[in-house]
């Protein structure tokens, strides 16, 4: 597992597991049943996270640090493991560990929880 998809569990609180199969929706006779698309929530990433942040005392600035998310998220935030989710989401800015790479990184983080569903206000992906 990546280190996005432990962010992305993190903060969904879902557990690595086998997901249950959908069940199947009526065909018509002589057709085989389809599986029903599975319809979840819209997570509000930014409630989460405030939430967890209180329940520990502030959690840092987790909205513009990528070291303070992960730290918020008990997850591992050294270089290496920065330099591991750079290349995980493609980002190239500056020298790894550098503040422009961390910046660059943390947007990325946000847009990427947008993209699988993530409910992420405008402002912390730009």
């Amino acid at each position: 597992m990546g280190i996005f998809s432990s962010i992305w569990n993190k903060i969904t609180n879902h557990k690595p597991a086998a997901a249950p199969a959908p069940a199947p929706t009526a065909a018509p006779a002589g057709a085989a049943p389809t599986a029903a698309p599975a319809s979840l929530p819209p997570v509000d990433v930014e409630a989460v996270l405030s939430g967890l942040a209180a329940s520990k005392g502030g959690g840092g600035n987790w909205r513009t640090s990528i070291v303070d998310l992960l730290k918020l998220l008990d997850l591992d935030s050294s270089l290496s493991a920065r330099k591991e989710l750079a290349e995980e989401l493609n980002v190239h800015a500056g020298e790894h560990g550098s503040a422009e790479q961390n910046i660059a990184l943390s947007k990325a983080v946000w847009q990427k929880l947008a993209e699988n569903g993530g409910q992420v206000p405008a402002s912390l992906r730009d």
